[in-house]
C-alpha cells in the first residue's frame, strides 16, 4: 500500500505586513542564521507571489512546501523578533525617537492639535507593544498587524483598514519600518504609500527647524536603496516628493536606510506616474522597485 502523501499547509497570507509575534521563541538564534533566515523566507515569498501570478500552479506549491520545510510562519517570527530585540540593537524605532526628542510639549499641542498631549502613532506591522515608541509619553500609540497574536495589537491589514472619516481617524506619525519592503510586488508598494497619504492631517507650518509633522517613518533593508536596479535615492526622493512627502531626516547603517518625510500635499503632490526603469545597471544587484501608477 502507497504511502499517504503528507498534506501540505498553506501559510497565512502575508502581502501587506510581516508576521506577528511568536510569544515563545525555542531558542535564540545567532545574528548570520537571523539574516539567512530571513532573507531565504522574503525570497520564497517573492518566489511564490510571482508564480501565483504567472498561473504555475505547481511552481506555487513547491514553494509552498520549501516555505513549510524551512519552518513556516514560525521559524521567520522568531527570527524576526530575535532580529529586533533590544539586545540586538534592532528596536528602528530609537532612531524615531531620537529625532523627535526635541519637540517641545508646546509644539507637540500645535502640531498635534489644540489640547492633546500626546502625539498619534499608527504602527503598521507592529510586533509588540515593547518597543521605544510605545514606552514613551510623547505617543498614544495604535499598532497593527495582518496576524496580531498580542491583544494590544489590532489585527488588521492596513490596504484595508476604513479610510479615516473625520480628523480624529488621522495621524501624526505612521510608521513602515520594515513593512513595504514585505509587499511581494512593486505596484503594491506605490498602493501602501499612496494610502498612507489619506491617513496624515496636514498641519500649519511652524517656525524653525522643528516642522515635522505630520509625518512617515520608513525603514527599508539598505539594499533596496543602495543595491537595487530600479531604486536608488534620489528616484525615492522623486516618488516621495510626488505624494507630498520631504525628507526630513535620514540614516544609512550598514543595514538598515531610516528616513522621516514631513507630509505636505499642497506644496509638491502631483499625479506622476513612475514605472519599473533600471536605474543602476548590474548584475550583482538586485530587484526592489516602487511602482506608482
Amino acid at each position: 500500500m502507497a504511502a499517504k502523501k503528507k498534506k501540505v499547509k498553506k501559510p497565512t497570507s502575508l502581502s501587506h505586513g510581516r508576521p506577528p509575534i511568536f510569544l515563545k521563541p525555542a531558542a535564540s538564534l545567532s545574528s548570520k542564521a537571523t539574516r539567512t533566515l530571513i532573507r531565504s523566507h522574503h525570497n520564497l515569498h517573492k518566489a511564490h507571489a510571482k508564480a501565483v501570478s504567472d498561473g504555475d500552479s505547481a511552481q506555487a506549491e513547491a514553494l509552498l512546501a520549501q516555505i513549510e520545510q524551512q519552518g513556516g510562519l514560525k521559524s521567520y517570527q522568531q527570527a524576526s523578533i530575535t532580529g529586533q530585540s533590544s539586545k540586538r540593537g534592532g528596536d528602528s524605532s530609537k532612531v524615531l525617537m531620537k529625532w523627535l526628542n526635541s519637540l517641545s510639549a508646546s509644539q507637540i499641542s500645535a502640531q498635534g492639535g489644540s489640547g492633546r498631549t500626546k502625539l498619534r502613532l499608527l504602527e503598521v506591522g507592529a510586533l509588540s507593544k515593547s518597543n521605544a515608541c510605545s514606552r514613551s509619553n510623547l505617543f498614544t500609540v495604535t499598532g497593527i498587524d495582518l496576524n496580531s497574536q498580542d491583544k494590544s495589537i489590532l489585527q488588521q491589514d492596513f490596504m484595508k483598514r476604513p479610510l479615516p472619516i473625520s480628523e480624529d481617524d488621522k495621524f501624526d506619525i505612521i510608521s513602515l519600518s520594515l513593512v513595504l519592503n514585505y509587499v511581494p510586488e512593486a505596484a503594491g508598494r506605490g498602493d501602501m504609500l499612496r494610502r498612507i497619504c489619506q491617513f496624515l492631517s496636514p498641519k500649519p507650518k511652524l517656525e524653525g527647524d522643528e516642522n515635522i509633522l505630520p509625518s512617515l517613518f520608513l525603514v527599508l533593508p539598505a539594499p533596496c536603496v543602495t543595491n537595487s536596479r530600479y531604486l536608488h535615492e534620489k528616484k525615492l526622493i522623486e516618488i516621495m516628493n510626488s505624494l507630498g512627502f520631504s525628507i526630513v531626516h535620514k540614516k544609512l547603517s550598514a543595514k538598515l536606510a531610516y528616513s522621516l518625510w514631513r507630509y505636505s500635499p499642497l506644496e509638491q503632490k502631483s499625479e506622476k506616474e513612475f514605472k519599473k526603469i533600471e536605474v543602476s545597471p548590474g548584475k550583482s544587484r538586485n530587484n526592489f522597485a516602487i511602482i506608482l501608477r
